[in-house]
């Protein structure tokens, strides 16, 4: 299990009692110092989490992540769908959340991610259960690794190409003009349709 941005512990210690192994990647040395020692199943990194080497085994994410670097670390965990991450539930804030989870409009990473990963938004989590509370309120956004992948692995890069260009130039710019339904933009379409379009 792996707790990205672990501050003061408070997800950690939960995590502590039902995983059998827990690394709690932490930036500030305060805050690593007091975690390290504190339970005998969690391996404390002192790391900038968005450079950290992730597992080469199956793996899960339960994380709090921080606000100002929330698309840095989505980046980290899904953009190589080689990765092998099985799920990510993760804390992040409540706009975040829903322009993630929810399929449209969409967005080239959310189109991109969607081919490997089924994204939902678990919960909402109001401003005041935090302390100190943030400005905001968080959600919990869930990420699933498929059974069935829309796209192959070693067709990821490629894949992405095609959807920036669709996003950028249009829809008309990858496909014949009869695979789209008349006046459809790319934001209209989830992964699903993304994944058909490629597959022509």
């Amino acid at each position: 299990m792996l707790d990205l941005g672990a501050g003061s512990g408070r997800l950690t210690a939960e995590l502590a009692r039902v995983a059998r192994r827990v690394i709690a990647v932490e930036l500030d040395p305060r805050w690593a110092a007091r975690l390290r020692g504190r339970w005998g199943n969690v391996d404390v990194v002192e790391a900038d989490a968005t450079r950290l080497p992730l597992p080469h085994e199956p793996f899960r994410v339960v994380a709090n992540l921080p606000f100002a670097r929330t698309n840095e670390l989505l980046r980290l965990l899904l953009d190589d769908p080689r990765t092998p991450l099985v799920r990510a539930d993760l804390v992040v804030e409540w706009g975040v959340a829903t322009k993630r989870g929810l399929p449209w409009p969409s967005t080239v990473n959310s189109v991109v991610w969607g081919a490997f990963y089924e994204t939902a938004v678990a919960r909402r989590l109001p401003r005041s259960a935090f302390e100190p509370p943030p400005a905001v309120d968080a959600g919990v956004l869930v990420f699933r690794r498929r059974e069935a992948l829309l796209i192959p692995t070693e067709a990821a890069d490629r894949y992405r190409g095609f959807v920036a260009r669709g996003f950028r130039h249009g829809l008309r710019s990858v496909v014949s003009a009869r695979a789209v339904v008349k006046g459809a933009l790319a934001r209209d379409l989830d992964p699903h349709q993304w994944a058909e379009l490629f597959s022509l």
